[in-house]
């Protein structure tokens, strides 16, 4: 007899059933199993989610940085349905099209910085800078210099968990899970301004990008990848001048230039992408998560129409890349939806408006906080470090488990922020929706204060 799950579902009945069925992701699996999922939602309306227990929680980290409109907007419940309706899917396979999809890549075009005007359609973040490596190659492949096939990423850069995007990706922890990495990937220290500029005399010349490509040879260089600001390994903002100087190396040394604007795109640092806080365009841009605030899924990689057009020129039959779900119709109805709420709603500027504020209560607590420093933030991404002496930078027992204990006093409270703890390092980081409201900010700083200071007392 086949058993069935029942709306008629206890909370502890569920709580096993997800221990026995679900396989979590980026969960602690012993920990999964032995005490099942420690929260389960249910529903959320604008910045706040619901669980199981009615308990309700502000979402300080739009979940995985991703839900830019917040939670339970009609209208887009209305696009995905509408389009389900009238065209439920469409492959973009062996030339065939639809309009919504070719709509979406439109719009895409008049919003992107410079000539970024082509996209090729995935299904998320991974998907996109996985496609964007292959197809830089695929282009030197194709102008008969396979032998440029090395990427250069940064260290504390993330791009992805397939093996291509972990293979690029420079947080340790994410490669650890597997036995080996894919060839040709090589990482820089991040934000080697000078370096980047052709300072050899600097200390850190040789794991710069300009190190590695003099030392590697341009001629064997594919492309560098980096986000504009780093997300999940630290929220670390570049210094002035720093993505010109990439851009420029990339140019001076025949290099594709590529952001992972997963994060930081569509209105999350206060401008519609990162890029455009420092006047760049990159050759290929990969986004996802804030095209459709998380409500279904989809990425993009846009280029430039020259790179596509020759592309076109070099190339016979056809490019053997693609996904199931490139291009879904419904997938393409809710972005063009919720590009649709961020501009009519002035959601971009909201995130910058915000963002002061949000900066300004980080910067209240780095000084009212014996524990607190290095307080950053760009529109509604942002981040406050834990230090057991902040003058000095000396760091918590990682036993103490600093980050990861304030910020489940923080969820005590009510508020959801997450750890960073990479590399020894102690961080939480703070990404509400973009429509969050003053009274929002005020409330999480608020709470992430009363929670630090819970810490502070245990271990001072």
């Amino acid at each position: 007899m086949t058993k069935s799950v029942t709306t008629e579902i206890s909370v502890e009945e569920l709580r096993e059933l997800d221990k026995k069925h679900f396989l979590h992701p980026t969960t602690p699996i012993k920990e999964q199993q032995a005490e099942g999922p420690e929260l389960i939602f249910e529903s959320g309306k604008g910045i706040r989610i619901t669980d199981v227990n009615g308990d309700e929680y502000i979402d300080g980290v739009s979940s995985l940085w991703n839900v830019n409109v917040g939670y339970g907007r009609k209208e887009l419940a209305e696009a995905a349905s509408e389009q389900i309706l009238k065209l439920s899917y469409g492959s973009s396979f062996f030339n065939q099209s639809h309009e919504v999809v070719i709509r979406l890549a439109t719009k895409l075009a008049s919003i992107a910085p410079g000539d970024l005007n082509v996209s090729f359609f995935t299904s998320g973040g991974s998907e996109s800078n996985e496609t964007a490596f292959k197809i830089v190659r695929h282009y030197w492949k194709l102008k008969g210099r396979q032998e440029k096939r090395l990427i250069i990423g940064l260290e504390n850069g993330y791009h992805g968990v397939t093996m291509g995007t972990t293979s690029a990706t420079g947080v340790p922890e994410f490669k650890n899970m597997i036995t080996e990495i894919a060839p040709g990937f090589l990482h820089a220290l991040p934000h080697q301004t000078e370096c980047e500029k052709g300072d050899k005399s600097h200390p850190n010349y040789e794991r710069s990008i300009r190190g590695i490509i003099e030392k590697e040879g341009p001629e064997n260089i594919a492309a560098v990848i980096l986000e504009p600001i780093q997300g999940v390994g630290g929220v670390n903002i570049p210094p002035e001048g720093y993505l010109k100087s990439v851009r420029d190396l990339c140019d001076e040394h025949d290099i594709f230039m590529i952001t992972d604007e997963v994060i930081t795109g569509f209105g999350r640092t206060g401008k519609m992408f990162g890029v455009e806080h420092w006047d760049i365009v990159p050759d290929l841009m990969c986004v996802a998560k804030g095209i459709t605030s998380g409500y279904v899924q989809l990425g993009a990689v846009m280029m430039s129409s020259k790179l596509r057009d020759e592309l076109a020129d070099m190339s016979e039959g056809p490019m053997f890349h693609g996904f199931t779900y490139s291009g879904h119709p419904t997938a393409c109805a809710v972005a063009l939806k919720n590009i649709e709420i961020i501009e009519n709603e002035g959601l971009v500027e909201n995130a910058r408006e915000m963002g002061e504020g949000l900066l300004k209560g980080l910067k209240y607590l780095e000084e009212n906080h014996k524990i607190t420093a290095k307080a950053r933030g760009l529109g509604l991404m942002a981040a406050i470090e834990l230090f057991k002496d902040p003058e000095t930078g000396e760091g918590f027992a990682p036993e103490l488990f600093a980050a990861p204990a304030v910020v489940a006093a923080c969820k005590q409270r009510n508020l959801i922020l997450r750890p960073l703890i990479f590399g020894g390092m102690n961080a939480v980081a703070i990404a509400p929706p973009l429509i969050s409201q003053k009274q929002d900010i005020e409330t999480i700083i608020e709470i992430l204060s009363d929670s630090i200071k819970e810490f502070e007392q245990k271990v001072l």
